[in-house]
Order: C-alpha cells, then sequence, then structure tokens
C-alpha cells in the first residue's frame, strides 16, 4: 500500500470549517478497516528501529492513531487533551490553529525525566498543536525529536517550524494547497 492509496480514502470537505479552508476528513479514513490498519502497520514499520518510551498523541484524533501505534511499538501512550479534560494536575499551553486558539493539557506526570517521546497526530497544518505539545512534552523533561502524521499540508508551513524546534517530521501523505 502507497501514500496515493491513503490519500484515496481521505474525504476532502470544501469550505470546512470557514470559507477557502479544503478540510482534509481522516474519518472516512478510519471508518474504512484496511487504509486504517494501512497506516498504523505504515507508521510501525517506519518507527520500528526507533526506541520510544511513549508516543503522546494529540486530541482528538492523535488519539485513535496513537493508541494502536503505541502497542504496534509496545510503548506506552499519553493522551494531549484540550482544556479541562483531565482529572489530575496538569501543565497548559496555549496555541494558535489554522483558524482560532486553542489549549492543550497534559498530566504532569505523564513524562519522565529522559524519556524519548513520539508525537502523533492526524494532519499538520500550521504546526500550532504540535508546537504546544512539543512544549508541553519538554516541560516535563521529554525527549522529542520525532513527529508523524497521517497527512501533511506543506504549503501552511508546519513542518518547517517543527524542523526549527529539532523534530524530524514524517506524514503518510500530503495534500498541496489548503
Amino acid at each position: 500500500m502507497t501514500a496515493d492509496y491513503i490519500k484515496s480514502v481521505i474525504t476532502t470537505v470544501a469550505d470546512y470549517p470557514k470559507p477557502g479552508i479544503q478540510f482534509r476528513d481522516v474519518t472516512s479514513l478510519m471508518q474504512d478497516s484496511k487504509a486504517f490498519g494501512t497506516c498504523i502497520d505504515m507508521l510501525a514499520e517506519h518507527y520500528r528501529h526507533h526506541q520510544f518510551d511513549k508516543i503522546a498523541g494529540t486530541e482528538a484524533r492523535g488519539f485513535i492513531f496513537g493508541a494502536p501505534l503505541a502497542k504496534a511499538l509496545g510503548c506506552g501512550f499519553i493522551p494531549i487533551r484540550k482544556f479541562n479534560k483531565l482529572p489530575r494536575p496538569v501543565l497548559r499551553q496555549s496555541y494558535q490553529l489554522e483558524y482560532g486558539e486553542d489549549v492543550l493539557e497534559i498530566h504532569k506526570d505523564a513524562v519522565h525525566s529522559g524519556e524519548k517521546i513520539l508525537l502523533l497526530d492526524d494532519l499538520l497544518a500550521t504546526g500550532g498543536t504540535m508546537l504546544a505539545t512539543i512544549a508541553l512534552v519538554r516541560q516535563l523533561g521529554g525527549l522529542v525529536e520525532h513527529a508523524a502524521f497521517v497527512v501533511n499540508l506543506p504549503d501552511l508551513g508546519g513542518a518547517d517550524k517543527l524542523t526549527e524546534q529539532g523534530i524530524t517530521c514524517h506524514a503518510l501523505c500530503e495534500f498541496e494547497g489548503d
């Protein structure tokens, strides 16, 4: 299976959530067991020679891809949640979205100093969500050098911002434009 196969299963929704946005909806991919399984297999194969202690998946679709990848790689999973969703003491980080602002949180005991953490989300656009995730994990002493995505939108510059933070990005496929 290839990136072209993954792209063919992702639905594009025009003008969502606002005019001019071409929303890449990976829920169509998740509904297809073959395509979803292929994503997890491709990510696991890419990272099988790396050693991670945990995978940090960003709410919400990062959970869906991150948890099975953590199982496949034999490591733990950390949910990075939106504001006021985690019950224990948290660190909080605000960030800019492509079309707004939000806040992410992580449990203060989710990462131990020196642990190697792979970051995962479904889509990389401007990089704001992942920059906030990097900041949270690093505040707890986690070592972050890699981030994985199902989709990268290279024209929006997120990968360049992550590279500036010392992050190597890997995406299963790319879509040009917004």
